[in-house]
Formats: structure tokens, sequence, C-alpha cells
């Protein structure tokens, strides 16, 4: 008779966030003790057992619903391939459930148990993950599968990445099978508002963390969620990240509008939202994949991923942005710092630079449509760096080609977690004219650590993405403002709030200023104007001068008057560079954009040298005094004994 396996008992419904992220925990620390030690290798682990398990639960909601419509329903997978075949725990009682075939839940699994160990191995990396590789892919042509529906080529896609299962142990696989199944929305507590994104968001946060390796994927979600608050993507626009990493932002943005909808959207609308509102790049071939499952666990069930480098356009896989616009109405994105560009990406920018985050600008100025709004995070090297043609061009095209209304400076402490300490802000500009006013807002002052995370009520957001009224502010936030008698009554203007109406509200405070830019280019061209001058007068006085030489070689004239009037040339061309060179100098630091609080208040030091060493000697005094005492008490000890 064939072994049968253990069956589970009916598990307990998942009460809270709280202890559906602890069930994920015990998942992950199965499959950390299962050949995956690090979030960057049980993650993608993780996501394509979790993304099969979440298609076949919905493949279970489409053929009921085209059951009771009396359509056809055309499945993704077909049998033994679907999780209900090979996956779900079996059970041989009468209220397990069936498959339209009426076979029961895990018949395939139980079939694999029963013919020994390393049957599932066997059964997963030669026979079920080749099938839905050929979902995308004709394993014979090597080219993509014509007869593939797009959910089939997005099912594939997303499994492009896993040759063989990774788990070392068919008995610690089976365990993380049996705990994926119990993620199921009957197990979970009515009261609670559940989706499965949540569990997956737990998992991009671990692979997030410093020293995972998976911090250059992933961008704080309160982050995320105040720069998508404040961009306010609405329903029929276009939402674009130009490398997306693991679709933060788009899942995100699609969670901003899917709210604004209501409880009660029309097909069309949803239609719209799922399929034609949100495309994304994304270049690493670990990343590319989980992008597509985390989307697809937000509830954008077709995304537009293009898999490729967006700086060379070079596409690895295109065939899920085919209906992709030439330019977008919002881009929000966290492009890479400190990246190195070769020649086959800088030659298709108009500012040549090997600088990652200066080519994804100039490539966001390119995609982003008239009128449209981008929300970018940029380190705050490429705001202050003037010394490189290519940065100071770029930031003037910006400047001249977009309003540039606000730059926000982020404490130093939110990136660390993800392993990067690089000082960040966040700049939004919308395309279409000339940036005359630039509203900075500085966070900078605010300490960021694990047990002290940036929230959204620090940027003055509530979680639906209204704005929080002064009282709920965090008092970091407001008691340096309400303590300055000057302002005493008036609102305190938050970022949200000068964010949210920055078109209409100019204002001040300790951590907010405006940088008149249109002014600031035009006291610089003043300044800039006398230098030019005066090196275009040396510069026609050059002209005679060269004239005058020629004169002199043709009339053979003496050595020494040639080569006086040689190195007149010389000097006034060096001078005329020079002043040049300053002008130069006067214009560029106009786009050093970077965030510098004028209201900044600086302790300093008034005492005189002589107070000091006099405060010094105090000090030892004390720290001798007290040394003495504890040599008295040490001493009474020894002889007490």
């Amino acid at each position: 008779m064939a072994r049968q396996q253990k069956t589970t008992k009916t598990p307990k419904a998942i009460a809270s966030t709280q202890s559906l992220s602890s069930f994920v925990k015990s998942i992950c620390d199965v499959m950390r003790r299962s050949n995956c030690a690090s979030a960057l290798q049980y993650v993608p682990e993780l996501t394509w057992i979790l993304f099969l398990r979440i298609l076949d639960a919905q493949e279970a909601k489409a053929r009921e619903e085209a059951e009771v419509l009396g359509t056809n329903f055309t499945p993704v997978l077909n049998s033994p391939y679907r999780w209900q075949d090979w996956a779900a725990p079996f059970s041989e009682k009468p209220e397990h459930p069936k498959t339209v075939e009426g076979k029961p839940f895990g018949w395939k699994r139980q079939e694999l148990f029963a013919a020994g160990d390393g049957k599932l191995f066997d059964f997963i990396n030669k026979e079920l993950l080749p099938y839905l590789h050929s979902l995308d892919v004709d394993p014979q042509t090597g080219l993509p599968n014509p007869a593939a529906s797009r959910k089939q080529r997005i099912m594939g896609r997303t499994m492009t990445a896993v040759e063989r299962v990774r788990v070392d142990s068919e008995a610690n696989l089976r365990d993380i099978l049996d705990k994926v199944h119990e993620i199921n929305i009957d197990h979970v507590d009515d009261q609670h508002f559940f989706t499965l994104s949540q569990v997956y968001e737990d998992l991009l946060l671990k692979m997030g963390e410093k020293n995972s390796d998976g911090g250059q994927f992933f961008t704080p979600r309160e982050v995320i969620r105040a720069m998508v608050h404040t961009v306010k993507p609405q329903l029929g626009q276009t939402v674009y990240d130009p490398c997306c990493g693991t679709g933060g932002f788009l899942a995100i943005a699609y969670e901003h509008i899917a709210r604004q909808l209501g409880q009660s959207p029309t097909s069309t609308d949803l239609d719209t939202l799922k399929h034609d509102t949100f495309f994304g790049r994304e270049k690493e071939n670990l990343v590319f994949p989980i992008a597509l499952a985390n989307l697809v666990l937000h509830g954008i069930d077709q995304p537009n991923l293009w898999h490729g480098n967006s700086l060379t356009r070079r596409a690895t896989y295109a065939g899920l942005f085919e209906q992709a616009p030439k330019q977008f109405d919002v881009i929000l994105t966290n492009p890479p710092f400190g990246g190195k560009e070769g020649k086959d990406a800088q030659k298709n920018f108009a500012y040549e630079s090997s600088a990652t985050q200066v080519l994804f600008v100039q490539d966001i100025l390119a995609e982003l449509a008239p009128n449209g709004t981008c929300a970018i995070v940029l380190d705050e090297g490429l705001l202050f760096r003037t010394n490189e043609s290519a940065f100071v061009e770029t930031k003037r095209k910006l400047v001249d080609e977009c309003d540039l209304w606000a730059i926000l400076s982020l404490p130093g402490g939110v990136f660390s977690t993800a392993g990067a300490g690089v000082k960040t802000n966040l700049l939004f500009f919308t395309k279409g004219k000339k940036t005359k006013k630039i509203w900075y807002y500085d966070l900078s002052h605010v300490k960021v650590g694990k047990k002290t995370p940036l929230t959204l009520a620090h940027f003055g957001f509530a979680p639906d993405g209204s704005v929080l009224p002064d009282a709920q502010l965090p008092n970091i936030l407001t008691a340096d403002w309400q303590a300055d008698e000057a302002n005493a009554g008036k609102s305190f203007p938050s970022y949200a709030r000068m964010l949210r109406y920055h078109g209409s509200v100019k204002g001040n405070s300790r951590y907010s200023w405006t940088v008149d830019f249109a002014d600031r280019r035009a006291n610089a061209r003043e300044a800039m104007q006398p230098l030019l001058d005066e090196a275009a007068s040396i510069k026609a006085t050059v002209v005679d001068l060269k004239e005058q030489l020629k004169h002199l070689k043709k009339d053979k004239a003496n050595k020494a008057k040639l080569d006086a009037v040689s190195d007149q040339i010389v000097e006034k061309e060096k001078a005329a560079k020079e002043l040049e060179n300053k002008a130069a100098d006067i214009d560029a630091a106009v786009f050093d954009l970077k965030a510098v609080n004028p209201h900044a208040v600086v302790e300093m030091d008034t005492r005189t040298p002589q107070q000091i060493i006099d405060n010094i000697a105090e000090q030892g005094n004390i720290v001798a005094k007290a040394l003495a005492r504890l040599n008295k008490l040490m001493a009474a000890s020894a002889r007490a004994k």
C-alpha cells in the first residue's frame, strides 16, 4: 500500500497583519535552514512558490465567475502543473477540495511522495519548470511562444530566473508548501483588511535590509507613499518608472488610484487601471521576475514591464511593453546612485557622463510628457556638483524645460537600513515651464533609525494621503516653529500642505524656504557680463595682434619683434580664458541646488582659549576627586575582608 502524507489540521485564522508577518517569518525560517541563508536567496525562491499559489486562487475565482456568467474559461495552467495538483496538501477525507476533474487536491503530490524521496524535486526541476518556461518561450525555436496568452507570457517570464529548486530538502519543501497553502483569504479574520500583497511587502522589506545586498532594489515604502501622495496620479494618466526594481513605486501608485475609485469601480475603470496605466523598465535578471510577481500580487494582473538596460535601450525581453506610449504623464523613480555607465549608454545622451543618475535624469526629461510631473530620489552629489559639464548642463536642461517646484532634503539615515548611507533628496518638477522659484523643505534634522523610522506623518500626510492638521504633526517638526514668538499663531507649513498647494501658497518656516531661481540666474548674468565683455575686448585685441604678426612675418621682420608680438598674443589669450572661466564658474554656481537651510541655528563656542583651558583643568579636578573617592572605597573594602 502506498505511503500517505500526514494530513494537516485546519489552520487557525490569521487575525492581524502582525500575525501574518509572523506567519511569513516562519516560512522564511524554514528556507533559511534549507540552503537559502539570506533574503537575496529566499525571497526569489518564495516568490515563485507564492506566485503559483496566488495564481491558483485567482484561476479558481475566475472559473467560478465564468460559470455564473455562462462564459468559457481558459486556464493559464493545465493539470498536473497547477498548484492544486502538485503542491496543495493531500487528504482522502470526503470534504477535501476536488479539482474540476474530480481528483482530490494534492493528488500529484501524493503520487510523488509515494514514489520515494527525490521524486518531488525531479517533477519540479524536469517537468514543471520546463513547462512554465515554455509558456513564454518555445523551447524548440527559442522564440516567443505564438500560442501563449498575455497572462501565460507573464507567468513564463516570472519563472525565467528559476532554473531549479533551491531548497535542499524535500521534507522542508513540503513544509513550505503547506505553510504557503495556508495563506488564504478564508483563513484571515474578516475584521482585518488583508491583501496578499502584504505578504510580499514583508519579503521585500527583508530584501532591503542592511547587509542583505538587496538594498539597491528597495526604496523605503513611506518615502514612496509620500512621493505618490504628493504627485497624486489619476485614472487616465500613465505612470512610469524607468528603473523600477521590485516595482514599489508602481504598486503604491496603483493602491493610491484604486483608493480614489472607491468600493465599486466600473469594469472599464478597472480595465484601464490594471492594463493601461503602469509601465516600467528593469535591468537586473534577478529582480525583473520579482517585480512582475509583486505587481500581480498587488492586483495589476497584466504588468507592462520591459526587461533590459534603460540607458542603452538594449532589451532582454520587450514582449510585455508593446503598448507603452513614447512619453508618460507621471514618472516616479529612484535611479541608482554611484553607478558607472560605458560609452554604449553615454552616446545616447547629449551630455555624456559615466554617472548613472545623470543619464537617468536626461532620460526622464525625454520621456516625461508635456505637463507631466516627476518625483525622483536623487543623491546630494548630483545637486551640488558643478565641476563637471554633464552635471551642470543636465541641471540646466532640467530647470529650462521644467518647473522644479520643490526639493526636500531627507534625513541621512533613511536609506541606511538598505545598506546605503548616501544623503538623498526628493525633487518634484512639471514639464512645460521654466523654473522660477524652488521651495525647499528640510527634514535632515530628523533622527532616523531602525526603531525610529521615517513615517508619513513626518511628511504631513495621513495614511490615506490626506493632509494632517497641525495638531497631529510630529513634535519634532513643530516644536521650534511654535516656539518662535515672531510666528506665533501662524499655521505650520508642513511639507504636505505646501506641496499640495505649491502653485498658490508660499511660505517659509524654520525648516522651509524659497529660492528665487530666476533672480539668482539674473544676478549671475549681471556678475558675468563685465567679465565676458572684458574677455571679448581682449579677444578683439588678439585678432589685431594676429593680423600684425601676419604682416611682420610677410615683411620678414626681426625675430625679437616677432617673439614680442607672439608673447602678447599668448598672454592675452590666457587672460581672456581666465576671465571666461571665472564667468563660467559664476554660471555653474547657479546650478548648485543643494538644500542649505538659511534658518538653521548654528551653536558657536564663544569661549576664549584660556577659558577652554580652565574648563579642561576643572573637569580634570572633578575626575581626580572621583578616582580618589573610589580608591578609598576599594581600600576600605579590602580591609573589611
